[in-house]
């Protein structure tokens, strides 16, 4: 339907309601008006009663049981009439079509222009999915999203790396090499270093191999999924279905591409299942408005969360009181990882909880200190670099 179509359509429909409720409004005004028209003909026909008892055509006992029905019968009448004015003391039906006419269609009209999407033409689901599909697909390169982030790589590097690397052909050396300089945050010799993992391992290379490299350009691009990140992770799920770090960033592949469907396809096993994978903490945060976004009814299976009373305290808390109370949260969760130590999972989320609010120098603090307790653990250092990546940390 073209615009002006719709908007010829839209005050038809409109028009012809407010014609509609005119004309209910108003018999109801006429209803009303009935009773009074009654009492002036029940008044004649009892001055007629007297008028033929005077003649005489009429006896005295017939004309009181006529006075008595007519009687009961005004009666009546008075009953409705008043209880039509006590129905029109707030007002007349002409008042409410008056007020449909000037206040209700225009209302209706100008919130559909500031609510609605005027000139949005019609689209199915099917039409919106493949949309989205395209703009994933035509998504910025590795190469555009560090240029446009002011990220790009040092060709100097790159020729240095290149010299060093091809003398090294032993995995394992090529796999220390790449976790020192990824924990280093030194994503450019990460990087190529990875690679020259997979061209000395050519097809024997693991699906965990293939998900690290997509894991190190997520963290260069600072947690952007690129197409590039994308090939790799498809090598890694056609190895291994299961890969829980493919999974992952395939989901958020999805979630940044508007595809809340696909990312919670991905994520649910993750989420529903008991791993202890550093990534873990942060889908079962996000799959819940995931889910809803996508129109998928789900409910995070043993979610751990504040109570019904807690949520219904902190609502009737002033700003300052909720302010406090969360800074109480985080005071306490900093002591007990000081104390007690912890998860990947809290050191995340105190990372991240501090720079919620803005108290930045202390995250990096954590994230230092995180990155200490943590290291030779690959997969929890990279789970923590993309948090500081993404709350604006130095990595």
């Amino acid at each position: 339907m073209t615009g002006l179509g719709f908007w010829v359509a839209a005050t038809g429909l409109a028009v012809a309601v407010a014609v509609v409720l005119g004309t209910a409004l108003r018999r109801k005004d006429d209803g009303a008006a009935a009773p009074d028209a009654d009492l002036v003909v029940y008044k004649d026909q009892l001055a007629e009663i007297a008028r033929d008892l005077t003649r005489g055509t009429l006896a005295e006992g017939e004309a009181a049981r006529l006075r008595t029905e007519i009687g009961k019968r005004i009666l009546d009448a008075d009953r409705a009439r008043a209880a039509g004015a006590e129905q029109g003391q707030s007002g007349s039906g002409t008042l409410a079509l008056v007020l449909i006419a000037t206040l209700a269609l225009p209302g209706a009209l100008a919130g559909y222009w500031w609510l609605g999407a005027p000139g949005y033409p019609d689209m199915a689901l099917g039409p919106r999915l493949a949309d989205l599909d395209a703009g994933i697909a035509a998504r910025p390169s590795q190469e555009d999203a560090l240029a446009k982030a002011d990220r790009s790589r040092d060709p100097g590097l790159d020729a240095a790396l290149a010299t060093e690397l091809v003398a090294i052909s032993d995995p394992a050396a090529l796999r220390l090499s790449f976790q020192t300089r990824f924990e280093a945050g030194e994503m450019q010799a990460a990087l190529r270093t990875i690679q020259r993992l997979q061209a000395v391992l050519g097809d024997t290379a693991e699906a965990n191999d293939h998900a690290l490299l997509a894991l190190t350009l997520v963290a260069e691009a600072g947690g952007y999924v690129s197409p590039e990140a994308e090939v790799e992770l498809r090598e890694a799920l056609s190895r291994d279905m299961g890969n829980e770090m493919a999974r992952y960033l395939v989901g958020e592949m999805f979630l940044q591409g508007g595809r809340y469907d696909q990312a919670f396809r991905f994520w649910r096993p993750i989420a529903d299942g008991g791993s202890s994978a550093p990534w873990v903490a942060y889908i079962r945060e996000q799959i819940e408005a995931v889910a809803g976004l996508a129109g998928i009814p789900y409910a995070l299976p043993d979610a751990v969360g504040p109570s019904g009373e807690d949520i219904a305290a902190a609502a009737e808390m002033t700003a300052e009181d909720r302010q406090a109370m969360i800074e109480g949260m985080v005071a306490q969760l900093s002591d007990r990882l000081a104390s007690e130590g912890g998860s990947v999972e809290d050191w995340e989320r105190l990372i991240r909880s501090l720079a919620v609010l803005e108290r930045l120098p202390e995250a990096q603090t954590i994230y230092n200190e995180a990155k200490e307790t943590f290291v030779g653990m690959g997969a929890e250092l990279s789970f923590l670099r993309l948090a500081a990546v993404e709350t604006g940390l130095n990595p």
